[in-house]
């Protein structure tokens, strides 16, 4: 599939553009996105060529025809970055490019908050996300939280060992991050298919009805939710959040909201798409399983390896002033987007990219984004993967995808929703 794409096959008319944007420069890059599935064993594959050393330094997409993007885009399309260094410049350089705003679906029903740490600039972010950190630091994970998590993967394994059987995608992945995430937040368990429900209608449905509903449901449990701890705080991150002091003084409301609503909107899914698209390129490429099993000194690497060939996420940032950039001339407030999909797999920072190397020196892929906006909760995620891993080859077999099971994928967040696995039981 990527070698029969060109940057001619891409390009296309777009009349909204902006005057100053290069007719030449102007594609649709929204395949590249997440939105289309494939049946490939390396499902980002098609994007690589991407980050070629002929592919101009900026592109600048059209809009979305569909889905959710369609409906939070403005409509008159955005600059992509598609080289790691582009991308890394875009990530850190806080002088010329803003967060501000990221992920305020909220203003879909009118709310006003921020979504903090994350749509928050300098300097107001610093105080924010050193805040939160404590709770997310590998100290605190190791210390209060491991033994915890790793309790749970063992649990949910057991529980299938005998059976020579799994949806990964929908009965392991989907569930085991979020029991995670919802006892460290102290939701309540009976909320899980709701969260999830909810969670789904804002980020994949692409209905504006469907997004506003989902919004009011979970907006009006979260302020509920928060309230009760401010009457009855407990052991709880929801709790120590609204009840703490930020230098000295006690959170505003919004600040509440936005942070909690924050949290929630990223701890629902990200994980259990890696898991997901993980578990199905070691049964797809049973060699991984293999490597991993007969070495599990490699666990900590083959992480970071699923990690960055598997980028669910691409972000965006806006332009702080106007400014000039590899011959374009870039406006302030012009949206630029980060595709990590292409950048994880630069051969000029990855060498031999397409290979799964779980010994590979200096992976700093963007799969946790990057700069000061860099996901808070890396590190879980990271700790969540490598205990299913260690603890999954102790307990299980080879595995394979069950005959006949459709193992198309969305490369993105999308991901796959169901992977029948299947194994040998003693």
């Amino acid at each position: 599939m990527a070698d029969q794409m060109t940057l001619d096959s891409i390009r296309v008319d777009f009349p909204g553009a902006p005057p100053h944007v290069p007719k030449d420069r102007i594609v649709d890059l929204n395949f590249a996105m997440g939105s289309q599935p494939n049946d490939l064993v390396d499902p980002y594959e098609p994007f690589e060529w991407l980050a070629g050393p002929e592919i101009p330094r900026l592109l600048y997409n059209v809009p979305p025809k569909s889905g959710m993007g369609a409906v939070t885009n403005s409509g008159t399309g955005n600059w992509v970055a598609t080289h790691y260094e582009d991308i890394n410049r875009i990530y850190t350089d806080n002088e010329y490019f803003s967060n501000k705003g990221a992920a305020e679906f909220q203003r879909l029903i009118g709310e006003t908050f921020r979504s903090i740490p994350l749509g928050v600039d300098l300097p107001d972010h610093t105080k924010y996300r050193m805040y939160l950190m404590p709770y997310f630091s590998p100290a605190r994970i190791s210390r209060d939280l491991e033994p915890w998590i790793r309790e749970i993967v063992v649990e949910m394994i057991d529980a299938i060992a005998v059976k020579g059987e799994v949806d990964m995608a929908w009965d392991f992945a989907r569930v085991f991050p979020v029991r995670i995430f919802m006892g460290l937040m102290g939701f309540p368990a009976p909320m899980f298919e709701q969260f999830l429900a909810w969670e789904w209608d804002i980020l994949h449905t692409g209905s504006l009805e469907k997004m506003q509903a989902a919004l009011r449901g979970v907006l009006e449990f979260l302020r509920g939710f928060i309230a009760e701890k401010e009457k009855h705080p407990d052991e709880f991150l929801t709790s120590a959040i609204v009840n703490g002091k930020i230098q000295g003084k006690g959170l505003t409301e919004e600040e509440k909201i936005g942070m909690v609503w924050f949290l929630w909107l990223g701890g629902l899914d990200t994980v259990a798409a890696t898991i997901a698209q993980m578990f199905r390129r070691m049964a797809l490429q049973p060699d991984i399983q293999t490597m991993l099993r007969g070495h599990p000194e490699l666990i900590n690497g083959a992480v970071e390896e699923f990690l960055r060939t598997q980028p669910i996420l691409s972000s965006a940032r806006t332009a702080f002033k106007d400014f000039e950039w590899h011959g374009m001339q870039i406006k302030k407030g012009e949206s630029f987007s980060c595709l990590n999909p292409a950048g994880n797999f630069d051969a000029a920072r990855f060498p031999n990219p397409r290979v799964f190397d779980p010994t590979r020196i200096g992976n700093r892929h963007f799969t946790f984004i990057g700069g000061i906006h860099a996901c808070l909760g890396a590190h879980l995620a990271r700790r969540e993967l490598r205990l299913l891993l260690e603890e999954w080859f102790k307990r299980i077999p080879e595995f394979r995808v069950k005959p006949g099971a459709d193992t198309t994928v969305f490369p993105g967040l999308l991901s796959i929703r169901n992977l029948p696995l299947v194994w040998d039981v003693k």
